[in-house]
């Protein structure tokens, strides 16, 4: 059986570390995203605000470095746990404007 892992989450970049490379020399980059809405929850209207870990790896991560702290974007990708196992981490697959 296969399990649904698929994350679309509208959010600024706060903070973006320096791009690394893995030993097989692919580009990665850390992120901290910051999301903040309105949603309806049990019939009232709550304010949501979330910092998120996030990594992009490859062409996403060289693409991302160039964007600006604070910009907007539409991301898409998948969670996991990496393999310290304190905390999930949004693994950024697709990023695009609103």
């Amino acid at each position: 059986m296969t399990k649904e892992n698929h994350v679309e989450l509208t959010a600024g970049i706060e903070e973006q570390k320096a791009i690394r490379y893995t030993p097989a020399g692919l580009p990665v980059i850390d992120l901290i995203l910051v999301h903040s809405s309105s949603i309806q929850e049990a019939g009232t209207l709550r304010q949501v605000n979330a910092t998120v870990k996030a990594v992009a790896i490859g062409s996403v991560a060289e693409q991302i470095q160039t964007q600006p702290i604070g910009s907007v974007w539409k991301f898409s990708g998948f969670l996991a746990t990496p393999k310290n196992g304190k905390n999930v981490i949004l693994h950024i697959q697709e990023f695009k404007t609103l």
